[in-house]
């Protein structure tokens, strides 16, 4: 999860909040917590950020795009 950096979502923060409500990150196969960076540089662009085990991040995935939510999606393999 260290190796996770702010230029890894630039596409994200290039679209915005107006697009990206907020960022579902799969951490793996546990959860673990993004680097401080990371968050807040999304809390500063207005995009908010969850993070779960992937298995989770990819059931809720699903699941929010049925309801027409705006997210964006970072999973890493497990």
């Amino acid at each position: 999860m260290a190796h996770l950096t702010v230029d890894d979502l630039a596409p994200v923060l290039a679209a915005g909040s107006a697009e990206v409500e907020f960022v579902l990150l799969g951490t793996g196969a546990v959860q673990a917590l993004p680097p401080r960076g990371l968050r807040e540089t999304l809390r500063a662009a207005g995009i908010g950020l969850e993070f779960m085990s992937t298995e989770s991040a990819a059931r809720t995935y699903n699941v929010l795009v049925t309801e027409g939510r705006r997210i964006a999606a970072a999973l890493i393999a497990v």
